[in-house]
């Protein structure tokens, strides 16, 4: 019998390959956004539009046979829309709750930041407590639930910044960019005749997937490794560029995806370097710089490489 640390990563390479056919050259954030999902997380997709942030959702609920629902977030759209409502029945005279597009395991918030703070707020229960209230009355969330939203970049037209509170409770931001030419080439012709969206497969279903997160967790993290996580975000909450730092969520989320990203290369350990991949991705939408930094240009990415290089990694043995 494999190890399971080895049937992790066996799962998740049928996964990426199987997602790679509608996600072209892409492999660097497939993986991050599998690992995000591993490690119970949720996924801010920062990008101009048309760069496929919709189609890898699609292709992720597909491949993990997780429910899915979408909602275009624009200033419309109400927190009854994402959270549910209640009605009253004629027959018993009581309310009965009708429930909000967030009842699913993978839910897409497309242009999130395009909604008002208020509908932004009707996720943040959700995410963090995977429940939902509507008229006092608590109702869970089917498990496992990830939120993967997409946002314009800031300044586009019709967009306002997320609350800080929102951000914090996103695991990792990545963009996916503009593919190469020869990917876009190769993205052009697989959809010549067909879709190859609708030609995916369920690979799993969502107690496997609720299997491989039980399997994550248990990856052994050392006293080293935790300390150099902390002395990390430490470094956010003093430097001379930022005005404030990474929250304990934040530390939590680089330990969590360190080890995700350790059963992702195929340990059931976790290494200096699994943390350090992992933190720019977790850290830097945390971030608020100072009013100097940002007058110097400098970004959240430079402040976390300045980090990354002052602060010494454990040996470990």
């Amino acid at each position: 019998m494999q190890p399971t640390s080895q049937l992790v990563l066996n799962n998740a390479q049928r996964i990426i390959n199987q997602i790679r056919k509608v996600v072209v050259g892409k492999d660097r954030p497939l993986m991050w956004a599998l690992a995000a999902m591993l490690a119970k997380g949720h996924i801010l997709l920062e990008d101009i539009p048309g760069v496929g942030k919709t189609t890898m959702a699609l292709a992720f609920s597909k491949t993990l046979g997780l429910s899915y629902n979408r909602v275009q977030f624009t200033p419309d759209v109400l927190p009854s829309d994402i959270t549910g409502y209640s009605i009253l029945n004629q027959a018993t005279g009581k309310l009965t709750y009708q429930p909000g597009a967030v009842l699913c395991n993978l839910f897409l918030a497309d242009e999130l930041n395009r909604a008002t703070s208020r509908t932004q707020s009707a996720l943040l229960e959700a995410m963090e407590e995977g429940q939902v209230t509507v008229d006092g009355v608590s109702h869970a969330l089917p498990q496992p639930f990830i939120v993967i939203a997409t946002q314009n970049p800031t300044g586009a037209a019709g967009t306002q910044l997320l609350p800080d509170s929102q951000m914090d409770r996103f695991a990792i931001r990545m963009s996916l960019g503009y593919p190469d030419a020869k990917d876009e080439i190769a993205m052009v012709m697989n959809r010549q005749g067909h879709d190859p969206l609708k030609e995916l497969g369920n690979l799993m279903n969502s107690a496997a997937l609720m299997a491989m997160q039980e399997e994550v967790e248990r990856t052994y993290v050392s006293p080293e490794i935790i300390a150099y996580v902390v002395s990390l975000i430490g470094a956010t909450r003093s430097h001379e560029w930022i005005a404030r730092g990474g929250s304990p969520r934040a530390t939590l989320s680089v330990t969590a995806m360190a080890k995700a990203i350790a059963r992702l290369r195929g340990r059931d350990y976790v290494i200096p370097q699994d943390v350090q991949e992992v933190f720019p991705i977790t850290v830097a939408h945390r971030l608020l710089l100072t009013p100097k930094a940002e007058a110097l240009g400098i970004t959240a990415g430079q402040a976390i490489s300045n980090i990354l290089e002052s602060v010494s990694a454990p040996r470990l043995r």
